[in-house]
């Protein structure tokens, strides 16, 4: 293991965080349009082009000063593309297959990344920067996938819970999502939301690390060295 700039960080993790956020919005995208609403289609947003995507705060701002600050943790988001759940055949259902799209794309990318690890490790010195991309698409990949399933509006998990919800507690549920923010903001500051997903982050490592070739203890160490740990 190497020492890293803060520079090559930057470089490590900008990959990665952009390809997770915008794979993550062009699947809710691509499975509305699959189930009859081509709002995000129309509008150019089932693209990879990156542009089309970013939130200065939640694509740049963010993941760069948790970087700056060496926070420990990384985070971002996207410009959520845009779902007119009137075009939808079966709504209720509907809506809640088109948010678990998202962390599904991630859980998939996540594998893709730890393979791409896999060959990292192979290539030995040769493939070290596939070994830390590797590491940090895991990463953002697991911490997405883990923060969007939370069962909050308007997190994915939230809508999915609305559309498994009889209907009269799915709108009362529903009700809570113009405050889901602030809630996330103070479950972040209080600790709560790292006690609740550091378990499920260390369960997800754990399901990645066999397929990276690498052994938990190396793993834990190179992701340490990504954080400014």
């Amino acid at each position: 293991m190497i020492d890293l700039s803060l520079v090559q960080k930057i470089s490590i993790w900008v990959v990665p965080v952009i390809l997770g956020i915008t794979v993550h919005e062009v699947a809710h995208g691509f499975i509305a349009r699959k189930l009859g609403d081509n709002t995000a289609f129309m509008l150019g947003r089932l693209t990879l082009n990156p542009i089309k995507h970013v939130d200065p705060m939640g694509t740049i701002l963010i993941p760069g000063l948790l970087l700056l600050m060496q926070a420990g943790f990384i985070f971002g988001y996207a410009k959520p593309v845009p779902i007119n759940w009137k075009n939808l055949g079966h709504p209720k259902r509907d809506m809640a297959l088109v948010a678990v799209a998202g962390p599904v794309a991630n859980l998939l990318m996540a594998f893709g990344w730890a393979l791409l690890l896999r060959l990292g490790v192979m290539l030995g010195d040769n493939g070290l920067a596939l070994v830390y991309m590797g590491i940090a698409g895991i990463s953002i990949n697991g911490i997405l996938m883990v923060l969007n399933l939370l069962p909050l509006p308007p997190l994915d998990g939230g809508r999915v819970l609305t559309g498994l919800l009889p209907g009269p507690l799915a709108y009362k549920f529903s009700r809570i999502e113009p405050y889901g923010f602030f809630i996330l903001i103070g479950l972040l500051v209080t600790g709560v939301l790292g006690a609740v997903m550091w378990p499920l982050l260390s369960a997800f490592f754990s399901l990645m690390v066999p397929v990276t070739g690498l052994s938990a203890q190396n793993f834990q160490l190179l992701l340490l060295a990504l954080m400014g740990r």
